[in-house]
């Protein structure tokens, strides 16, 4: 399997994270993606080469203009009010606030935009998520053109950002961004299926009126867990969209039968739309000894995964999202990876 990866990923480094009421060391940071790349290396997955440049044009196939405008020159507009440092929003969007109007202040728009307190924007963060991006649409053109599979090691991870929204340490969506360009290679549908512990909102956001997306989300309970708000299972599309979307939320402690159990559930719905491809949203924070996560996967079980995912015979890009125990982040995300080739 061919892997695509850029160190550029690194120039994105957060400062910190309002988590669990106080500010904290971020989990999201660049060993993770550093720790993946050297397994790949280490077990001899396949080839490694870089991204290529993209139009403006792709991420707008699944970006607001205004949101890609924003991240790209947030940061100088930070600082020419006086600022320092990462730029976060000091409040958020709630109910009763004007959505069809864009302010125009750096910080109002922070408020916007981005929905949390744990995806800042530093001075060099727009040219890691554009690389990040980049690393997505090139490992999508290796599907599109002829290979079984392709691994998209990227960092900033994307799932959490929606329409016209960032947070969730996401920026752009690199798995939607991907989809779009398989419709434009002549996918005719196409299934997400996003697997982090994490609900993938944006993902969700940005298909749920569309019938040529299916998109699956095996999840923490958004009673219990982040991102809170969105995620429940009556949610099941609107519009054309209607029926092509699946959450599959389970709660806090779920052990590996019943997680393999909304896995197969997921799997079973994809094969049932018949797809042209499948992009998999690659989050391994379902791990048992995940520090913000609390499912109960071993290392071990994720060459299930793999296996199981590959018995859909479907051309499949997985794209990388979450998973922040570090030690263990290259060992089972690239054992994914294995047992998809082994099937």
């Amino acid at each position: 399997m061919r892997t695509v990866f850029s160190p550029d990923h690194r120039l994105h480094v957060s400062p910190g994270e309002f988590t669990f009421g106080t500010f904290v060391p971020a989990f999201e940071k660049p060993e993770r993606a550093d720790l993946v790349h050297a397994r790949v290396l280490a077990t001899k997955l396949g080839p490694v080469e870089p991204p290529k440049p993209q139009p403006r044009n792709a991420l707008l196939a699944a970006h607001d203009p205004g949101l890609v405008d924003f991240l790209e020159h947030a940061h100088p507009r930070w600082l020419e009010i006086g600022r320092t440092g990462a730029a976060y929003p000091s409040s958020f969007f709630t109910r009763g606030m004007r959505t069809e109007r864009v302010p125009t202040g750096i910080e109002a728009q922070l408020t916007f935009y981005c929905f949390d307190g744990a995806t800042p924007i530093t001075a060099t963060t727009w040219a890691a998520v554009k690389s990040s991006a980049e690393t997505a649409l090139t490992a999508a053109d290796l599907v599109s053109g002829g290979e079984k599979a392709a691994f998209a090691l990227c960092r900033p991870p994307g799932h959490h950002a929606g329409h016209d929204h960032f947070g969730g340490y996401c920026f752009l969506n690199n798995a939607a961004i991907a989809v779009r360009r398989f419709t434009e290679k002549g996918a005719k549908r196409v299934a997400v299926l996003d697997i982090d512990y994490h609900h993938g909102n944006g993902t969700q956001n940005i298909f749920y009126r569309d019938a040529d997306v299916f998109v699956v989300n095996i999840h923490g309970d958004p009673n219990q867990e982040y991102p809170y708000l969105l995620g429940f299972a009556d949610e099941r599309g609107a519009g054309a969209g209607e029926g092509f979307n699946l959450n599959l939320p389970l709660p806090w402690g779920t052990e590996v039968p019943i997680w393999m159990g909304a896995l197969e559930a997921g799997l079973a719905a994809i094969a049932d739309y018949a797809p042209d491809a499948v992009v998999v949203s690659l989050g391994v924070d379902t791990f048992i000894e995940d520090p913000i996560s609390q499912f109960r996967l071993t290392s071990s079980d994720y060459l299930t995964v793999g296996a199981r995912i590959a018995r859909l015979g479907l051309p499949t890009l997985f794209v990388m999202e979450g998973g922040y125990a570090v030690e263990e982040v290259g060992i089972n995300a690239v054992n994914v990876l294995l047992g998809f080739e082994g099937a």
